[in-house]
């Protein structure tokens, strides 16, 4: 089936792209009159999609719309959106109109500010919700005043990149058969500094759909020779962990238990009463959780009696955390979600447990990195990611690794596996750092 073709000018494109900072790709995602001017029509196509551009166009001669950075979900809430704004086009020149955009995220058609919507009532208008005492912008200059639409589009804005490789990487790392190897025999070979803990505790936390699941398999993976699947994981709109699971890793068809263990947790939602309770991460911490116990996100865990009053060993507790942070969404990430990561982070810093962050699908967010995973320390978008996450969750940049799970490959890597070896290795010496700590008290 041939594409659908856009109706927006090539030069009006550019221009758009120059509001959008220049460096940036408009994919169509939908168009009106091809898929109906009904909300079901446009959210099936552009919901979940990322930062969006809405494009209007009426018998006037105006284009006109809106960009919007935080992708549509039919959640139901309100979404505050700050880099929001709306634009109208007539006679050459582009003007940009900036907004405090609190859209609601419903299944109805696009809307801007809770004041202007598109396709109103399934209709080819455009309708302006007028209020006494708030004038943000002026319908005679965005649209004049015709409401009447003639096609409405809907873009995906993708980043384009423009990377240098000339410059030494931001990171040296070698990407070699031997290398790897000599990670697998580190980690092998790998004693806990204290004698009582034989295999070290890694906690996993991090948004729903971030890849803490993935990056268990991928880690068992490496070391079966093989690509696996052990632990559930995917894409859904919940948490698909609902248990906590301790995932001890074993090597190779021997099955010799390596010296760490993998333990998940129910993904990190908005919402307060959904996703992983912050008061079970207490709990966790201190080994009182048992293994496969199911998360219920209203009530916290609480241990019986007899458990309560025998403290864990330190074997059974937590020796590092890892956030494990979809490099694709930090952009989007909402400011309930950073608070509730901020509050984990706080209450981590309490007890003096080392933290890290693994940024995974960094080659879904990274054209050069998906053509070569080698480019992932020559990617100054890639350095940009890693600042932003640093500077969203107040860790120090050395702490956030950059990684690609196995989630859709069938075989195994080189440069993948060597990526995901030093991120192990990493958290061994963090988990150290944490157990010389507690030798010395």
């Amino acid at each position: 089936m041939a594409p659908i073709a856009s109706d927006l000018p090539e030069e009006q494109r550019k221009q758009l792209c120059g509001l959008l900072g220049g460096n940036v790709e408009l994919t169509l995602l939908y168009k009106a009159s091809v898929h109906g001017y009904d909300a079901s029509a446009f959210h099936q196509r552009c919901d979940r999609q990322g930062p969006t551009l809405l494009v209007a166009y009426n018998r006037s001669g105006y284009i006109f719309g809106g960009y919007a950075s935080v992708d549509y979900a039919q959640s139901g809430r309100e979404i505050t959106d700050e880099k929001a704004f709306l634009f109208s086009i007539r006679d050459g020149t582009p003007i940009q109109f900036n907004i405090c955009n609190a859209r609601l995220d419903d299944a109805g058609g696009p809307n801007f500010d809770q004041k202007l919507y598109f396709c109103h009532n399934n209709q080819p208008v455009v309708y302006y919700k007028r209020e006494k005492f708030y004038v943000p912008f002026n319908t005679e200059k965005l649209y004049g005043n015709d409401t009447e639409l003639t096609e409405c589009e809907v873009y995906k804005v993708n980043q384009t990149l423009q990377v240098s490789f000339k410059e030494k990487p931001w990171r040296d790392i070698l990407w070699t058969p031997k290398r790897r190897e000599e990670l697998m025999v580190l980690i092998r070979n790998h004693k806990p500094l204290i004698s009582s803990v034989s295999r070290v505790r890694i906690l996993m936390i991090g948004p729903v759909g971030a890849g803490k699941s993935s990056f268990f398999n991928s880690i068992n993976s490496v070391f079966m020779g093989h690509v696996t699947n052990k632990a559930m994981s995917g894409s859904a709109g919940t948490s698909l962990t609902t248990q906590f699971r301790t995932y001890p890793v074993k090597d190779g068809r021997e099955r010799k238990p390596l010296p760490f263990v993998l333990c998940d947790t129910m993904g990190l939602e908005e919402q307060s009463g959904a996703g992983l309770d912050i008061d079970d991460i207490s709990s966790i911490l201190q080994g009182l959780i048992p293994d496969r116990y199911k998360f219920n996100p209203k009530a916290p865990f609480q241990p019986d009696e007899k458990k309560a009053s025998r403290p864990a060993s330190l074997q059974e507790k937590i020796h590092c955390v890892v956030y494990v942070i979809d490099a694709t969404k930090i952009s989007l990430m909402s400011d309930q979600l950073e608070e509730k990561l901020r509050s984990v982070r706080s209450q981590l810093n309490s007890v003096a447990i080392p933290q890290m962050v693994l940024m995974t699908k960094v080659d879904e967010t990274c054209p050069h990195v998906q053509n070569d995973l080698e480019n992932i320390y020559a990617s100054s978008y890639i350095k940009m990611k890693v600042q932003e996450v640093s500077s969203r969750l107040g860790v120090p940049v050395s702490c956030v690794l950059p990684v690609k799970n196995y989630s859709q490959d069938l075989e195994l890597e080189l440069k993948c596996d060597v990526l995901l070896l030093n991120a192990i290795q990493q958290m061994l010496r963090f988990a150290d750092d944490y157990l010389d700590d507690v030798d010395t008290i």
